[in-house]
């Protein structure tokens, strides 16, 4: 279940993330979902206010060169997933 936690400092962060404009460019597509109980793996996200709910904590990035990862939020459950399958935390947001 992936719980995210928005982290006001980089050295809080366990990532560094980059929003991308096209899916085409993400290394991770993901829906956002209401409910903490809902989120399942790397791909179905629920933002959290504070650090205790959190199973990961993200930085948000200027720009694609300081991001650790590159992402793209979907309309639809069916379409969140890897697009880089071979990324170095496929596995560890979940």
């Amino acid at each position: 279940m992936a719980k995210i936690l928005v982290a006001a400092l980089a050295s809080k962060a366990d990532a560094s993330v980059f929003e991308v404009s096209y899916e085409t460019q993400a290394d991770l597509c993901w829906y956002e979902l209401p409910y903490r109980q809902q989120a399942d793996g790397d791909t179905e996200w629920c933002f959290v206010n504070y650090e205790a709910d959190a199973t990961f904590r993200i930085f948000r990035v200027k720009y694609a060169s300081q991001a650790d990862l590159k992402t793209f939020k979907v309309k639809y459950r069916d379409q969140a997933g890897w697009r880089n399958a071979g990324h170095k935390l496929r596995g560890q947001i979940g």
